[in-house]
Order: C-alpha cells, then structure tokens, then sequence
C-alpha cells in the first residue's frame, strides 16, 4: 500500500481496516493497469469495478470520481518516475532535468499526464488528488534538486524555488498540452539557456559560449 501524502486535507479519508486497504489496492492496481492499456478513456468507472472486483458503490467511498482515482493510480505510480541527477552543478543538474522530463511528457506515461491535466480542469475532486498525489511528490523533488544549488551558492539570491520550477518546466507542460512545439532536446536547451542567465546569476553563461 502507498502511504498517502502528508497534505491530503482534500481527499476522501484513507481506508484504515485491513479490507478497506484490500479494497483500495486493488481498485488502484486495477485502474494503473488500465491506464497503461488504453489510456484514461479506458479507465471508467465500471472497467475498474469489473477489473478489481469492487463494486461502483464502493469506490465513490472511497475517491470522489473516476479521475481521483486515475489521479492516485498514476501518481503512485509515476511520481518518481524521473530520477534525479546529480551532475554537480545547478545548471547542469536543471538541464539534464528537463530533458528527462521532456522525454516522460513525450512518453506513453506522459500521455497519461496530459489526459489527466485536461480531465482535472472540470473534476475539482480529481485535481486534488492530481496534485497530491503526483504534482506534490515532483515539485519535492525539484526543491530538492534547487536546494542543492543555494547550497552551492551557483543560483540567484532571493528567487524562490515554486518561481522556478514553474519558469523551467511550464514551458512543457505548456508544449504537452498545446503541441504548438514538438518536446525535443534542442527545444528544452532553448529554454534552459532563456531562463537561467535569470536564475543563476550573471556569471552564468550558455555551453556554446564557453569556447
């Protein structure tokens, strides 16, 4: 079982009783399995009532909706599905950062994300569980990563890491959601270079000038 985020004051009361655990689980293995199958749109309600074995009743007991339940499923599941680098300096750890990132958007598990994003615009129930279960744990490990570099002392004084996660990586998401841009290497070098002469100071310059 996944031990559900510390800051859940929007999600249905976790199970506590073995079978309500039994339940949960299986309800939640099912619905990843589903997810990998054919996406959100394979995941409804009775998919996951016929692959688990728990009834429709029981599941609005224990998730607000459909998407708080593929929320949970895929967080659990993808939160920490980009490993952190550790390149040695800021700039390099955020780029190779984003490049990982990129490659998961890019992804089959990334179209999952997108599916998701989309669903959780009119499920409000399904976006607190989208942001805890998923959101939460990656934003952590960018503050991670960023805390890393105030400890170096190699990023700008005074910029918070929530600016500067949404700087670096809502230009993805952004190009995930529109597809206005393809999700490629030289595309998210691009914007690393446009955002870090902003976040790391003026000492920092692109790799191409450093000849």
């Amino acid at each position: 079982m996944t031990v559900p985020p510390a800051s859940s004051g929007d999600l249905v009361a976790h199970p506590q009783t073995p079978r309500s655990l039994r339940v949960h689980d299986s309800a939640v293995r099912a619905t990843r399995e589903l997810l990998a199958e054919g996406g959100l749109a394979a995941a409804s309600t009775d998919a996951i009532s016929r692959r688990s074995g728990v009834s429709k009743a029981t599941l609005y007991k224990h998730w607000p909706s459909r998407i708080a339940i593929a929320a949970e499923a895929f967080g659990s599941d993808m939160a920490e599905a980009v490993p952190l680098p550790d390149t040695g300096t800021t700039a390099g750890d955020l780029r190779e950062h984003l490049r990982r990132v990129s490659e998961f958007y890019a992804s089959a598990e990334g179209q999952v994300y997108r599916e998701l994003m989309a669903a959780c615009v009119r499920d409000e129930g399904g976006a607190a569980y989208f942001r805890a279960w998923f959101l939460a744990r990656r934003r952590t490990a960018v503050a991670r990563l960023w805390q890393r570099g105030v400890e170096r002392g190699d990023v700008r004084a005074g910029v918070d890491v929530d600016t500067a996660t949404d700087l670096l990586f809502g230009p993805l998401v952004f190009r995930l959601m529109t597809g206005h841009l393809p999700l490629t290497v030289e595309g998210v070098d691009a914007i690393a270079d446009a955002a870090f002469g902003g976040l790391l100071g003026p000492t920092y310059r692109p790799p191409h000038d450093l000849t």
